[in-house]
């Protein structure tokens, strides 16, 4: 079996390499690879789309490689690949993106991501930290993950979904903040798995055994 996981030039994706190699060779799935070879994406077996940076730029780095832009799409919308989105990876998937200006998202799960108000002043945007998990959903990626797990996030902006039952967990922040959404194949972290300790990995070593 293969992963790949995109890499579009936004992000360093060094510690999910290592992270998503030492899950997969823990519980037996297969070669992880990054990279920016369409052909790699269009015969892998699962996709990973990383993300750092500001939604617009993000949106544009990825459309800007076209033929890994068309590998994603194919391998996601018409082959069915498990698809786990992390970061501004996850807000891409959304129908529109409002930092900035108006972007459009992959539209995958309908939705927008907006700018994190939090009713609380006193509480800073970026939302940067570690936060407990509420888990509004069950989900094979949740397999061994209770809620109060922590995880590690680093975001100014987050995804409101059109469909609550897309929205597979989330934390509060002044207010809820979505944490995961998931439909189908498709999987979105807004925290940073690699970087989120034991459930971090878990939850990688979940998706990585999850066959929807």
């Amino acid at each position: 079996m293969l992963t790949a996981i995109i890499d579009y030039e936004s992000g360093n994706l060094h510690s999910a390499e290592k992270a998503f190699q030492r899950m997969a060779s823990e519980v037996g799935a297969g070669t992880v690879v990054v990279t920016a070879d369409a052909d790699v994406v269009a015969r892998a077996d699962r996709v990973v789309l990383p993300g750092d940076g500001a939604f617009p730029a993000c949106a544009a780095a990825l459309r800007g490689h076209s033929g890994l832009f068309d590998a994603l799409v194919e391998a996601v919308e018409v082959k069915g690949r498990p698809f786990l989105g992390i970061c501004v990876g996850m807000q891409l998937m959304a129908t529109w993106g409002r930092e900035y200006e108006d972007t459009p998202g992959l539209d995958w799960i309908g939705g927008e991501v907006v700018r994190i108000a939090p009713r609380d002043t006193a509480l800073k945007v970026p939302h940067m930290g570690w936060n407990d998990l509420v888990l509004d959903a069950d989900h094979p990626v949740f397999d061994g993950i209770a809620a109060g797990d922590h995880a590690y996030f680093v975001h100014s902006y987050q995804f409101h979904v059109d469909t609550p039952a897309d929205r597979l967990a989330h934390v509060d922040y002044g207010g809820d903040v979505t944490a995961v959404i998931g439909r189908g194949t498709m999987l979105g972290m807004q925290f940073h798995p690699e970087k989120s300790q034991a459930a971090g990995l878990r939850m990688i070593a979940n998706f990585l055994r999850w066959t929807p």
